[in-house]
């Protein structure tokens, strides 16, 4: 009887293989390019869906159940024999669901997924908006004023308080609308079988009952499947059951009872467990919040219901009215969220104490003109923009990843990956191309063979194999045991599909292609170049598929089992690493010397060496053959065989980067010591002058590593830039010591062992094209093109977005420390009933700090990386944003500005004026104030030009203005630097020409903004534009000499400690 498959009727062992012109089709009549079929496991058993392919349907999807009932599928799945699971859920084990019956279950079942809170919802990110220290300073102020009867400025602060809250709401909803896309973008993804046995790459959360899902080792199961295939399969279940241990599964198992704990069920693979081992595939019978991971999570909840009803009124209302203030006041999120969260809480602190000496130097003789400037006060040391234009930022941040080919899983790692010193990188498919090409092989009998002039990868008809430089014909190959042996191990102990075709019948060509892992392609590719296609060899040979010893990490090697039909005996086909096969083989000390040799040779080369081997077995060894420690034992060499895989183009000059911007690159590596030390050398982690004899810590071997212990590693100059046969232990190992050496790492990985160090790194960086779906869960980011350089973009633009931050940051808080200098001077200048008079009216700050500084700071945020971003050493990230030169510079720049203005104010009122500021002149226009509203407005046209000016200057932390493009010299350079941001041109345009209405339009000047239209003190405002360049441009001298000093004596150090080194 056959064995049920989900290739249209492919009989067990029947391997189909293309090796004509067009894709060969299988019993059922459809073309088969998908990975082999699963053989079963046991031959004991065998079960056969009773009905063909070409049968109708039973009934509709409206008759499905698929609930909760007592006689539910579900519940009764692994009671049942695969072909009555396939007719209760109405769906095929040859050629799955059609996509109409796919599209109306979705409909019916809806999504599969769990419920959950979706990311943050509308009204919270309003309350967030509503209730920030921003606002609260301005609703207190817009309370003061109509409290005050002063209408008008109540009106204006009214009208800026909702703005503010629409305009953030609004950049912050968009955000979170980003950030759910980007996540959307990595969601897990199944493989299923629909439409006449396509196979074909979907959502997970599309999948609907009856989908037919094939599943592979780093796999997450999506939805509870009754398995109808496998080979050595095994969950880790430890989710739902707690056995740390991986439940084996068996598809051909029928359980008698219904009530069977679900940890018993081997026929049922459940949702969000994980493949540990083997592949296999099965039906899915619940979905979403009926998967048995979905019925805990609603006891979850419910438990938590009843606990928060036994908890009394008191510490639930405690409870939320905490995690409720926390999220309203921006304390959740990423730690720099978090961190500058806090500051606007320290400012909010700051800004009371600020108001507090206000009302003391009044003597507590609090009226409402003093009430009215201890407000002025406050609102102008509080950045209100400051959390808007980070989230825009960083919104704008996620998307240049992803444009990038990097998308960021999770927001922290968008500041983090800035920071990284070490990256600890896989080799193959991130560093190389990932398309392995088979160029040398060597036979037990010492010949030689080679593959030259191949022009793809995947076309068994291009290139030539020769032997000592004669070409090897398929005749030769037919009639030599050794090359046959050879040849067949290569292609049987495989799992990949090499075939032609065809996208368009009338105008394409056939174009070869493959599906599987590119090392075994390599091999096929191969293998069918000498006449030994899988589906030629089982058919010639007579063989069909008994067992599989899928690949682990953790042994380094792989078999397969078939039987010989004629002959009803077994062979074995081994493939792995050399030094793991050779101590599994019955040779001499000799021989194994010499393969040894030969490995090396080829290895240093910078080819792959996979070792292949094979035993013979009798018909009494069919129960063993499922004992892997048996069937791996007494082993026959084959041979071995080179792969080459190229690195990309790319990778060099990444690397390069990298190390001009202080960041250490690490190649952690599967492969041979002597093919990973040849591949880091091409691609610059070695340098030329590294020998193979003369590496010292630099190139290791994962068993070397691992045998010194933590003091031995810490106490190496350098740790290895190379480790070869690297493990998921070893990389979780390195990681730890790099910790310890006070780095920050970032961590490549694909394989479900490499959650570990995944999670370990600062910055867990994933596979997006071969990765597996555990190792994407547990990293940070995930590389959409699996591509070594788009980490380093990645790093470009968290380095980018570093600098803008800290740009706007040093913007925002320039313009609060001059209004602070500028009011608290101002204390001083009284009226003639010795009341203070404001140098800027309350409106005057609110424009300047809501709408002049909101748009500079964006324009900043949106600016392009310095060309000298990636030969900067690695920021600190202890240190975070609030670096010394950061606030040091706010001071000074603060400094600078807020004297100016008061400067021009002084001027204006003592200079040029009598010094006589009136009378009651803070809340409106009277005879005695004209001199208090002209040098009014000429503070506020001062600052507000500064601004502009020195949104400019922050560009760049310290080259000037005049040279911050090193490509054009002089006033073009200015040019050059002002317009290549069009965003932030436009608003220092804006910030230059705004003045101008607000200053002469009657009403708007007199009665809102409270100051009077300027002739001759324009002089002053454009003459501390003068003075303001000119003490920026010196203070920025004075940081480049000292930090051209600081560079001189590092490399004085760094020749020292090189002339130290050669001595030694």
């Amino acid at each position: 009887m056959e064995e049920p498959s989900l290739h249209g009727g492919i009989k067990s062992g029947n391997f189909d293989d293309h090796s004509g012109v067009k894709p060969a089709a299988d019993e059922g009549g459809n073309n088969v390019d998908d990975p082999p079929p699963i053989p079963s496991a046991s031959s004991s058993i065998q079960l056969t869906d009773e009905r063909s392919a070409g049968e109708s349907r039973l009934g509709n999807t409206s008759e499905l159940k698929n609930g909760d009932g007592e006689g539910d599928v579900n519940r009764r799945a692994h009671t049942l024999a695969r072909a009555d699971v396939a007719s209760e859920l109405q769906t095929s084990l040859e050629t799955g669901l059609t996509t109409q019956e796919s599209v109306a279950r979705h409909e019916k079942y809806g999504k599969n997924q769990l419920e959950t809170s979706g990311g943050t919802k509308w009204w919270q990110i309003l309350v967030q908006q509503v209730s920030n220290s921003l606002t609260v300073v301005l609703v207190i102020a817009m309370a003061i004023s109509f409290g005050t009867f002063d209408f008008i400025e109540g009106g204006v602060i009214t009208a800026v308080i909702v703005l503010n809250v629409v305009v953030g709401f609004f950049q912050d909803y968009r955000a979170e609308q980003t950030i759910q896309s980007l996540l959307a973008m990595a969601a897990p993804v199944c493989k299923v079988i629909r439409d006449q046995g396509a196979m074909t790459t979907i959502k997970a959360e599309e999948l609907v009952p009856g989908d037919l899902v094939q599943l592979t080792v780093g796999d997450i199961v999506p939805a509870d499947l009754r398995l109808i295939s496998g080979v050595n399969l095994a969950t880790d279940e430890a989710l739902l059951t707690g056995e740390s241990k991986a439940s084996t599964k068996d598809a051909d198992a029928v359980l008698d009872e219904v009530d069977v704990p679900a940890g018993d069920r081997i026929n049922i693979a459940y949702s969000s467990t994980v493949v540990t081992r083997g592949r296999g595939a099965g039906i899915v019978i619940s979905i979403g919040m009926h998967t048995e991971i979905g019925k805990i999570a609603q006891l979850l909840r419910a438990k938590k219901e009843i606990a928060n009803k036994e908890e009394s009124f008191f510490k639930r209302a405690l409870r939320k009215i905490g995690s409720s203030t926390k999220s309203a006041l921006g304390l959740v999120g990423t730690p720099l969220q978090v961190k500058l969260s806090w500051f606007a809480l320290f400012l909010f602190a700051l800004a009371i104490l600020l108001a507090i000496i206000v009302f003391s130097v009044s003597l507590w003789d609090i009226d409402d003109e003093t009430l009215i400037y201890g407000i002025c006060v406050a609102v102008a040391v509080v950045p209100e923009s400051l959390i808007a234009v980070l989230t825009i930022t960083m919104a704008i941040g996620s998307k240049a990843m992803a444009r990038g080919n990097v998308i960021v899983r999770k927001m922290g790692a968008l500041e983090a990956i800035g920071g990284v010193t070490n990256i600890c990188s896989d080799k193959t498919g991130t560093l190389t191309q990932g398309k392995m090409l088979a160029r040398k092989a060597f036979l037990p009998s010492g010949k030689m063979l080679a593959v030259a002039n191949e022009t793809s990868p995947f076309d068994p008809t291009s290139g030539e194999l020769s032997s000592e430089g004669s070409k090897i014909s398929l005749e030769s190959v037919q009639q030599d045991v050794e090359l046959s042996m050879f040849f067949q191990t290569m292609a049987l102990c495989n799992l990949s599909n090499v075939f032609q075709k065809t996208e368009d019948e009338a105008n394409a060509q056939p174009t070869w292609t493959a599906t599987g892992e590119p090392t075994e392609i390599a091999l096929q590719v191969m293998a069918m170049r000498a006449g030994h296609a899988r589906k030629e060899v089982v058919e010639r040979e007579g063989m069909s598929s008994v067992t599989e010893h899928s690949f682990d990490s953790s042994v380094k090697r792989m078999t397969t089992i078939f039987q010989r039909n004629n002959e009803r005996q077994m062979i074995a086909f081994t493939k792995g690493a050399v030094e793991v096969l050779l101590p599994l083989m019955t040779i001499s000390d000799d021989v194994r010397k010499n393969i040894l040799a030969r490995a090396d040779e080829m290895a240093s080369t910078g080819l792959r060496v996979l070792c292949l081997a094979y035993r013979e077995l009798s018909s009494a060894d069919s129960e063993s053959a499922k004992d892997r420690a048996f069937v791996e034992n007494k082993l026959t060499f084959a041979g071995l065989v080179g792969l080459y895989d190229p690195p990309r183009m790319e990778s060099a000059g990444a690397i390069k980067q990298c190390q001009q911007a202080g960041i250490t690159v690490h190649m952690l590596t599967g492969d041979h010591l002597k093919t990973a030390t040849s591949i880091a050398k091409e691609i610059g982690i070695l340098g030329s002058h590294v020998a193979g004899s003369n590496t010292g810590s630099a190139v290791m071997t994962a068993h070397q590593f691992d045998q010194l212990s933590d003091d031995e590693l810490d106490d190496l100059e350098t740790l290895p830039l190379v480790l070869a046969r690297c493990s998921p232990t070893t990389k979780l190992r390195m990681l730890h010591a790099l910790h310890r050496r006070s780095r920050f790492c970032a961590m490549t990985g694909d394989g479900v062992n490499d959650s570990p160090a995944l999670k370990g790194a600062d910055v867990g960086v994933a596979m997006g094209l071969n990765g597996s779906d555990v190792s994407k869960e547990a990293a940070d980011m995930v590389l959409t093109d699996d591509n070594f350089a788009s980490i380093v973009s990645a790093i470009r633009e968290g380095r980018r977005l570093f600098d803008n931050i800290q740009k706007f940051l040093l913007h925002l808080l320039i313009s609060n420390i001059s209004q602070v200098i500028l009011l608290l001077v101002g204390l001083a200048f009284q009226d003639r009933d010795s009341n203070s008079v404001f140098p800027l009216s309350p409106i005057e700050i609110l424009w300047a700090n809501l709408i002049t500084s909101s748009f500079l700071a964006i324009g900043l945020g949106m600016e392009q990386a310095a060309a000298d971003v990636m030969v900067r050493k690695p920021h600190s990230l202890k240190a975070g944003v609030f670096t010394r030169e950061l606030i040091t510079d706010k001071f000074i720049y603060g400094t600078f500005m807020g004297c100016l203005c008061l400067v021009n104010y002084v001027i204006v009122v003592f200079g040029v004026g009598d010094g006589d500021l009136g009378f009651d002149c803070n809340e409106s226009y009277n005879d005695t104030c004209s001199l208090t509203y002209r040098a009014r407005g000429t503070a506020y046209s001062t600052l507000t030009v500064l601004l502009a000016i020195m949104a400019l200057e922050a560009k760049h932390l310290t080259l000037g203005l005049f040279n911050m493009d090193p490509t054009k010299p002089g006033l073009t350079s200015v040019f050059s630097t002002v317009t290549k941001n069009r965003f932030l041109f436009f608003a220092v345009l804006a910030g230059m020409v705004t003045p101008f209405p607000i200053i002469y339009l009657p009403v708007i000047n007199q009665t809102v903004f409270r100051h009077h239209p300027l002739s001759w003190e324009w002089g002053l405002v454009f003459g501390s534009v003068v003075c303001f360049v000119a003490l920026v441009e010196a203070w920025k001298g004075v940081k480049r000499r000292k930090l051209r000093k600081a560079r001189g004596r590092e490399e004085e150090d760094g020749v020292v400690k090189t002339e130290e080194s050669s001595i030694a």
